[in-house]
């Protein structure tokens, strides 16, 4: 490998997207350290040596797939669909529910305490399959008979989302759907006709989809009272957001934080724990990251070379940015709790080395936007 090539490999890498990744990573790393170390040995708990490997590997497969050219993998869309819908079918014979999950069997374990979560991979798996399609039809997109195919390509893998239980990863999935979609250009009244089908259909789905722990976390967004156990995860994070001010009590030093206070403060809950221990200034710049990685993300999307890479970018954007919010939204109590972790952020070596691959295929796409293939 010559000097030369190597120069020219980083000229035309995205190095402020990448370095933005890096920062994520590195961010969440040091608060998985200081929300798991009570109750490991030492600040390099389990957890957070998961978040540096992963967070490392990840760096590096992205780097690789930047080399690839985005076209190819596309074109193995079926292979990615294949592998990760096998996978996602595993969970219904071997499926395994963390303790504070017994809801949603979503993990399929590998070994001792190490997890994978399926839906994580098929997310990626998603964005390729259904790029491919959107540019297939992109001439015809608002024809009826394929949007009712896009909405048949989608739904497939949402539907195996919800039967695992997981019903806040299949809120992301919808998301990232309908962004996919309207970027692409599908005619307005399609979404209009699609909110009066969601309408119509809130009483099945409250009534035959949601199980009592759902709709029970729903109701205590409203009755808080009257559902204290499920509204208690929620109650715990505001109040350390509170604690925590403008500037925050210290890494390390958060009341709420330290004590275990907060259920699930590495994952569901991280963003509290930001609040408590780095205050408003350190969640503006959380917050100010996440949306300057989106802008990034967007600025490749158009400039891409290709209408499927454009849809490629605005897929991890959608997948990225639906997390960010719905996650914070859990946090604040806007939105009831549903297992949505925060992008680079939350405890996971599953969610971090997926997330990495959507980074490499944006990678790909401006990197050939450049005009460089190899």
């Amino acid at each position: 490998m010559n000097r030369s090539f190597i120069k020219q490999a980083i000229r035309e890498t995205d190095k402020l997207f990448l370095l933005l990744c890096v920062f994520l990573s590195l961010f969440g790393t040091v608060m998985v350290a200081t929300t798991t170390h009570t109750t490991d040995t030492g600040i390099f708990t389990r957890d957070t040596l998961v978040m540096l490997f992963a967070s490392a590997i990840g760096l590096a497969v992205a780097v690789f797939i930047s080399f690839v050219d985005y076209e190819i993998i596309l074109k193995f869309w079926p292979v990615a669909a294949g592998v990760s819908v096998f996978l996602m079918l595993l969970l219904f014979p071997f499926g395994a529910a963390p303790s504070a999950r017994s809801d949603a069997i979503s993990w399929l374990k590998i070994t001792g305490s190490l997890y994978l979560q399926p839906s994580e991979i098929l997310k990626i798996a998603f964005i390729i399959t259904l790029s491919f399609f959107l540019n297939k039809v992109k001439n015809e997109i608002s024809y009826f008979k394929n949007v009712i195919f896009l909405c048949v390509v989608a739904g497939i893998p949402i539907a195996l989302v919800v039967l695992t239980g997981d019903m806040g990863s299949a809120l992301i999935f919808a998301i990232m759907f309908l962004g996919m979609l309207f970027v692409s250009g599908v005619h307005w009244v399609y979404f209009i006709v699609g909110g009066v089908g969601i309408a119509a259909a809130a009483p099945i789905v409250w009534y035959r989809v949601f199980d009592n722990i759902q709709r029970n976390r729903i109701l205590a967004l409203f009755d808080p009272e009257s559902y204290p156990s499920e509204i208690y995860q929620q109650l715990q994070a505001k109040n350390a957001m509170k604690e925590g001010g403008f500037t925050g009590t210290g890494l390390f030093q958060g009341t709420f934080t330290q004590s275990g206070a907060i259920p699930e403060s590495q994952n569901d809950m991280i963003f509290a724990s930001v609040c408590e221990e780095l205050g408003f200034v350190g969640a503006f710049f959380l917050i100010l990251a996440f949306v300057l990685l989106a802008l990034r993300i967007v600025r490749t999307g158009k400039r891409a070379e290709t209408y499927s890479a454009s849809m490629v970018c605005y897929g991890v954007m959608f997948m990225v940015m639906a997390q960010v919010i719905v996650n914070i939204g859990m946090c604040v109590s806007l939105l009831p709790v549903i297992g949505i972790t925060l992008p680079f952020i939350s405890a996971g070596g599953s969610s971090v080395l997926c997330l990495y691959l959507s980074v490499g295929l944006v990678l790909s796409v401006y990197r050939s936007s450049c005009g460089i293939k190899y």
